[in-house]
């Protein structure tokens, strides 16, 4: 039996902000029966009250850090078969939201702290921590450094998930948490300390969310100032594709659609039932494009932003779903005001209306400046709406162009980051839904049949990890 402990700052359903929370909802209860893998993440108050009523006591103890001891409480549940772990410490994590605080760097070292003190006082031992993210970066720094006499035989490997957020602080502001004296050169970054980059230097494998992001990080467009330490590491570097959860994203038995459908039967109910529920003219003969996201420029949304009356100068409807800068919520609010029978703008984080967008949309539009993975555009392709995106990171290597000859692929797609080349695949895309629908119709079939499921990646990570324990 391989035991296998996964560290994130959230896990659906407990908690999520984004894509992170759906991996480690869905990746642990995918691999087969020899694994034991579980999942640890802080006890925040926002863990809706249903799931907290099965969340028991198992321990409490104490944390030594900077000089003081904090309280930890150890907490458990079995959800869907997985073992769920909480570090319970109402200072750091009785907050409103799960991060966005002037005192993050402190609130995870604490939690990095108390994941390893609490460790020995589980009935299990594991052979890999598989940390996440910056927020569990100190974790592979903290075992090599400090604890390795604890855990001698623990291998550690640790996912980007997103390089961008790399835990970047100035040496008085967390060095005591960390319990430094001075700065090594494998933490320090202009200066500062980088929790990421120490978790790099300090892991026995990298890896991160598909293949092509692996690739793209070497670059410095990419890289965010990592790119050399990603080269210098390469050898242990690996790219493995996320996948989405297919039970959860189900067009057959979702419940907050409209009408639950077979790719042939009922979807255009939902989107006939989308357009009165947002007050659109009901038309059938014009296609629904559909962008939910954070409205940030990572995700293209200069992109949009500059050609947006161009996009709705054509036949189709537009619905953006989603919350982010201030200026992006304010300028679609604007235009939608203006294009009142073409768009809609939500400023909204709203799951249920998502899942009726995505089995009301015919194109689903992604056009990311860098896109680490995406989940978004594979439940897009499991509710029968076609892809449009930029060819980075997960998006190039999950949807391909749709080839009118050989009718394979299941979406549409450009590689330069730039408003017209997307405004030209746009056009396409909408001139092939009028001009070929008996096409169009296999397009939409190819990207529906194509399946992102959990079960291929997690064995692919297994086998990672039994390499590591040769």
């Amino acid at each position: 039996m391989l035991n296998v402990l996964f560290v994130a700052s959230e896990a659906y359903p407990f908690a999520k902000s984004g894509g992170l929370g759906d991996v480690l909802g869905a990746l642990p209860k995918s691999f087969p029966e020899n694994v034991d893998a579980r999942v640890i993440i802080p006890f925040y108050s926002t863990i809706p009250e249903k799931l907290r009523q099965e969340i028991k006591p198992l321990h409490h103890f104490q944390v030594w850090m900077s000089d003081t001891l904090h309280y930890c409480g150890l907490l458990t549940c079995q959800y869907e078969g997985v073992t769920f772990y909480f570090i319970d410490n109402e200072a750091f994590f009785k907050r409103p939201s799960l991060y966005g605080y002037y005192d993050d760097g402190e609130r995870f070292c604490f939690f990095c702290r108390a994941v390893l003190d609490s460790l020995p006082l589980l009935d299990f031992k594991p052979d890999i921590i598989h940390c996440n993210d910056w927020q569990t970066a100190a974790i592979p720094y903290l075992l090599k450094h400090q604890y390795r006499m604890s855990f001698p035989k623990t291998k550690t490997v640790f996912t980007i998930h997103n390089i961008k957020y790399q835990g970047v602080y100035g040496f008085h502001d967390i060095s005591h948490y960390l319990h430094l004296g001075f700065l090594p050169s494998d933490l320090e970054f202009y200066g500062k300390i980088n929790l990421m980059k120490g978790a790099l230097y300090a892991s026995d494998l990298i890896t991160t969310v598909s293949p092509t992001y692996a690739k793209e990080l070497k670059d410095p467009y990419y890289g965010e100032a990592l790119d050399g330490v990603i080269r210098q590491l390469d050898h242990q570097v690996v790219g493995i594709i996320n996948g989405i959860d297919e039970s959860v994203y189900d067009p057959h038995t979702d419940p907050a659609l409209f009408v639950p459908y077979d790719l042939n039967i009922k979807k255009a109910d939902n989107k006939k039932a989308l357009q009165k529920y947002l007050g659109l003219p009901i038309r059938s003969d014009i296609p629904m494009v559909s962008m939910i996201t954070r409205l940030v420029e990572q995700k293209g949304l200069d992109l949009v932003a500059n050609v947006i009356h161009e996009i709705l100068q054509q036949e189709l409807q537009l619905i953006i779903l989603g919350t982010g800068d201030f200026a992006y919520e304010e300028l679609f609010r604007s235009v939608a005001y203006n294009y009142p029978n073409k768009m809609i703008t939500i400023i909204d984080f709203d799951e249920a209306l998502s899942r009726k967008i995505y089995a009301a949309s015919d194109f689903f539009l992604m056009p990311s400046k860098f896109e680490p993975c995406g989940i978004s555009q594979m439940i897009a392709m499991r509710y029968g709406a076609v892809p449009i995106v930029r060819e980075t990171g997960g998006l190039k290597d999950t949807v391909s162009y749709f080839n009118e000859n050989t009718k394979k692929g299941n979406g549409f797609s450009f590689a330069t980051y730039n408003a017209h080349d997307m405004l030209f695949t746009i056009q396409h895309a909408v001139s092939f839904y009028h001009n070929f629908p008996i096409l169009f119709k296999k397009l939409v079939n190819n990207a529906y049949t194509s399946h992102f499921d959990w079960k291929q990646s997690a064995d692919i990570y297994l086998s990672y990890y039994n390499k590591l324990m040769e």
